[in-house]
């Protein structure tokens, strides 16, 4: 029984759900007009609020002003223009000192035309670090789309009513700048601006402001005079001297600017020794630009800040600041304050010490640009890759762009001539290296196995190996110009080197090449690290240029570091420096150490090597003799020999006369000493002259008054251009080009 029961009961079941008359309409009452929720609420694809609330914040969190303004409501756009929208957020960012927001959405309430978003923001501050919030978005149904009604609390939700953000910045003093002895380069203090007015410096005062000028400036009496007879009875202008310490016009006598003509005017900024020490290694502060003074307002800088340009003052920014802290507040309508959002306190300064020896900068200095030269010196600690001084000339002074330097302006319109002082020309400069390269040529022949040195060959004037193309040796130049030079004859290979022997050196480009081995010198210059940069840190740099010949012209014009090859001085210097150490190439560095005023280094300088030359120990050695070969006494047929002769300090070399497009070929030397000194560690130099001639006759002086400044403090041998020491002869001489015959390439000069 009870199985039918149950059977009867699913049978009922089953015919009540199958039923196909469905159940009359419940009754409705028609709606009032008024209350009908709009066409858009019955759409079949009504959009998601919380889809526009985040692509406002992440229009915020990209920075996309105009996507945010897009997105607000009809209501909120009449309150303001999109400019003023734009500008409102620029100027909380920068206000806040803001990296970057991040948000995350944690509840989105609709209503049929309304919704309500919560969020949680967080605002990353270069100043207080993280500032966050919970505070929430109201968004409006308007014609299809939510649409985000505008507030400041959609940033904070403190910021109701007239409240707005206001931040206290908490800014270290700049740290300072020393050389490695501890000599102040670049730091705070009081300074004269000095200068002259030549047509107003009378007849009986000549003598006294020639005198305590040359008292202040160290420029020698000589050059004075004779600047002073040409100009005292023309020269209307202002002519800026320099600036110095209280310190230094006080030594150099009283009433210096009160004589006519003489001017003496005091101001306070970041002063740079000397009138730049280094200059292009240790930049110069400067205000900021209006172009980039929103950058630098968000990462927290003031608004009349000055700031590092170029050279170490840019590089090591972070260092000399310090980090930076500050204080954000809420502020009322009545700008007072109601409530602080985030506090960071600021981080001491670090001072930096350089590599660079002060006194012995000043020297290399005034070895070249005291004759009105063009071109760079570089000298590095042989075994260690520390930068002792490194000079690029013409120079500029620092100090100009102090505000309230009376030389300011003056001194600035310098800055812009043709000549680029603020170019690096030791970093950034790009040459072809001329017969220094054939040090690189030496080390690939013997490499190849193909050469030895005892291989010979017969140094003629002319190489016409390429029959089309015949060239010509510097000896053939000479040949022309006295009838008394006279072809080198049968040179083994390091006699090549000594001789600079141009025909030997296409040699062996063009043999190596028609062996197959294309890439043999190219390979060799990158393994001494040429065409790539160096890896300084501190000053900008270039990586030069290391072709690879796609031809038997390419061949024999790098085989001499001519055609499309390009080196920097300092990586001459470099390559310099490890065959004279033994083979290592290491880092070059201008940092000794970073740290605090009272505190522990963060940073220290340590040797960095980098690579190893690709030259075993026995053809080093080859290499090192002949360079040694160039300047020695006993080697009287080396291209430098007659420059050195005397000097008794040990070194090595080698001179360059590389083409250019300019009139005159640049001049090179470069090399290293080996005097094994316990109290001055041996040094490698690169010297380069540009458009002014021979490498012998203008490279190799300025090589070896580095080398006597380093060891002895002091020049000991006058330059043949010069009267006395820094005072130049009233016509220097100049080198003469040779034409070349159309179709022919320049006969290279001796070096």
């Amino acid at each position: 029984m009870k199985k039918i029961l149950i059977l009867l009961l699913l049978a009922l079941a089953l015919s009540a759900c199958q039923s196909s008359t469905p159940p009359p309409p419940a009754a409705t009452s028609p709606s009032p007009t008024g209350t009908l929720p709009p066409p858009e609420y019955f759409s079949t694809q009504v959009p998601d609020a919380s889809d526009a609330a985040r692509a406002y914040l992440q229009a915020w969190k990209n920075e996309d002003y105009e996507q945010m303004y897009a997105l607000l409501t009809d209501e909120s756009k009449s309150i303001f223009s999109e400019e003023d929208f734009v500008n409102h957020y620029q100027d909380i960012a920068v206000e806040t000192a803001l990296n970057s927001i991040d948000y995350e959405i944690q509840s989105v309430q609709v209503n049929p035309s309304e919704a309500q978003a919560e969020y949680h923001v967080i605002l990353h501050s270069a100043l207080v670090g993280d500032v966050q919030d919970d505070t929430v978005m109201n968004l409006v149904l308007e014609k299809g789309n939510w649409k985000i009604k505008w507030s400041d609390t959609l940033v904070h939700s403190a910021l109701s009513g007239e409240n707005y953000l206001k931040m206290t910045r908490y800014v270290n003093d700049r740290g300072l700048i020393y050389d490695r002895n501890g000599n102040l380069l670049a730091g705070p203090s009081e300074a004269y601006a000095f200068g002259l007015w030549p047509d107003q410096i009378t007849e009986d005062q000549v003598e006294d402001v020639i005198v305590l000028t040359s008292r202040l400036t160290g420029i020698p009496v000589l050059n004075l005079e004779r600047f002073l007879e040409n100009f005292i009875y023309g020269l209307d202008t202002y002519v800026p001297m320099g600036e110095y310490t209280p310190a230094e016009v006080a030594r150099s006598g009283s009433g210096i600017g009160n004589l006519q003509g003489t001017l003496l005017s005091e101001y306070t900024s970041r002063f740079y020794s000397d009138n730049g020490i280094a200059p292009h290694v240790i930049g110069y502060v400067a205000s900021v630009q209006e172009e980039n003074l929103e950058n630098y307002r968000r990462k927290g800088f003031l608004k009349d800040e000055m700031v590092g340009q170029r050279g170490l003052e840019q590089w090591g920014e972070d260092y000399l600041l310090g980090k930076r802290g500050g204080a954000l507040q809420v502020f009322n309508g009545e700008n007072q304050p109601t409530q602080q959002l985030a506090e960071a306190p600021s981080e001491p300064a670090q001072d930096i010490y350089t590599t660079i020896d002060k006194d012995f900068q000043l020297l290399v200095q005034r070895a070249v640009d005291d004759y009105g030269f063009q071109g760079a010196v570089v000298v590095l600690e042989r075994d260690s890759g520390r930068v002792l001084a490194m000079a690029s000339t013409p120079e500029f002074d620092p100090n100009a762009f102090a505000p309230g330097n009376f030389n300011g302006n003056a001194e600035l319109t310098e800055l812009f001539n043709p000549s680029r002082p603020l170019f690096n020309r030791a970093t950034e400069g790009q040459y072809p290296l001329g017969s220094v390269f054939k040090i690189v040529t030496m080390a690939a022949a013997l490499e190849s196995g193909l050469y030895t040195p005892e291989t010979t060959y017969q140094c003629e004037y002319v190489f016409n190996e390429l029959p089309d193309l015949p060239r010509y040796d510097w000896t053939y130049d000479h040949f022309l110009e006295d009838e008394k030079t006279q072809p080198s004859g049968l040179l083994t290979l390091p006699q090549g080197l000594i001789r600079s022997c141009n025909p030997f050196f296409w040699h062996i480009g063009l043999d190596l090449y028609n062996q197959g081995l294309t890439t043999a010198i190219s390979d060799m210059a990158e393994g001494f690290g040429l065409g790539s940069p160096t890896g300084i840190q501190g000053v900008q740099e270039v990586a030069g240029n290391i072709p690879v010949p796609q031809s038997k012209v390419d061949a024999i014009n790098l085989a001499i570091g001519q055609g499309d090859t390009q080196v920097t001085p300092l990586q001459v210097a470099n390559f310099v420096a490890a065959i004279g150490n033994g083979g290592t190439l290491y880092r070059p560095q201008l940092v000794e150490r970073i740290a605090p005023a009272d505190g522990e280094p963060s940073m220290t300088f340590t040797p960095d090597p980098i690579g190893q030359l690709p030259v075993s120990a026995e053809n080093l050695k080859v290499i090192q003799e002949a360079m040694t070969g160039v300047v020695a006494s006993s080697q009287p047929r080396g291209t430098a020999f007659h420059v050195f002769n005397g000097l008794r300090i040990p070194l090595a070399g080698k001179t360059g006369t590389a083409t250019s497009s300019g009139i005159e070929p640049h001049a090179w030397f470069a090399g290293y000493t080996f005097a094994e000194n316990e109290n001055r560690p041996d040094i490698a130099i690169a010297v380069v002259v540009e458009n002014i001639g021979e490498g012998s006759d203008y490279a190799a002086p300025i090589f070896r008054r580095v080398v006597e400044d380093y060891f002895r403090g002091r020049p000991g041998k006058l330059y043949p251009w010069e009267e006395n020491y820094y005072v130049p002869e009233v016509e220097q001489p100049e080198g003469e080009a040779t034409p070349t015959p159309e179709g022919e390439a320049t006969p290279e000069s001796e070096g």
